[in-house]
This record gives C-alpha cells, structure tokens and sequence, in this order.
C-alpha cells in the first residue's frame, strides 16, 4: 500500500502572519496520525493544494506515480471540492488497482478526530479490499466514486 498526500482541507494550517487557512508544502497531518500506527505505511507528498486549484497535470501526476509503482493498494488524501473528478478520472485510467481517495470537510489542525477517522478507514479498507476499482472515504461511508458526493449545503459526504 501506498499513502499520496496531494493536500486539501485535510492538511491546511493557519498562518499566523496573513491570518489564512493554507496547505502547507509538507505531510505534518499525515505523519501526526500515522505516529500510532505500528506499521506505518509508505508515504509520499505529491501535490500540496487546495482541490479547487489542482489541475489536469495534478491528477496525471497521481495516475503517473500509480502506474509506475508496484503496489496495488493507494490512499490518496485529497481535498474534496475536486474529490470525484480526480476519482472519475483514475477510475478512466486503472482497472487492477484499488484506489481509495479521502480527505477532510475541517483541517487536521483544528479537528484532529475527522481527519484521522476518514485516514484509518480508508487505510483499513484498502488493505482488506478484494475488489479493484476507485473509492472515496468520507463522512463514514466508503463506496464506489460514483455512489457517493459531497453535500454542499450539509457539509458532509452522503451516498447518492
């Protein structure tokens, strides 16, 4: 298995000196959780941004990272504006692979408990995961991209 940061909400900290939320270029949310995990899973920063700034070159640099590797398994933390697009995307690309994409609606930094929830879900799941195929775990649920969507007026990941 292997574990991509590519950003988003999840990783977002305040900055003290413009007073904004940002995505700070390094993997601070991620390697916090994974200090409980007894085996810590590979790790790799990729992309470090907002969802709603990640482009077509982002999302080929995921599929270019994913094709080249050899595991099977990736969970790929994401920001979740642009969560299914990128899920439609690889689920164009890799058909024997299991690829679980998930994230966060509030920053690792101001609620520790979501972000490591929607994690070690994702993680237990791609792990037990006999069925290839592209995945999004959030708000509790895991299912197929193309069943579940983000809620805008709710605030939450519900299955459509």
């Amino acid at each position: 298995m292997l574990l991509l940061n590519s950003g988003g909400t999840f990783n977002k900290r305040y900055n003290p000196l413009s007073g904004e939320l940002e995505v700070p270029m390094d993997n601070y949310a991620l390697e916090r959780i994974l200090e409980s995990f007894t085996q810590k899973p590979p790790l790799a920063g990729v992309v470090y941004k907002d969802s709603l700034e990640m482009d077509m070159n982002d999302r080929k640099m995921l599929a270019e990272i994913i094709f080249h590797s050899s595991e099977r398994e990736f969970v790929i933390v994401h920001g979740t504006d642009t969560m299914a697009v990128t899920a439609e995307f690889l689920s164009e690309i890799f058909e024997d692979r299991v690829i679980v994409l998930t994230g966060a609606m509030r920053p690792f930094e101001i609620d520790h408990v979501e972000a490591s929830l929607n994690l070690g879900l994702a993680i237990g799941f791609v792990k037990s995961c006999e069925k290839n195929g592209v995945y999004i775990c959030m708000s509790g649920y895991i299912e197929p991209w193309e069943k579940i969507g983000k809620n805008k007026q709710l605030g939450r990941f519900e299955i459509e």
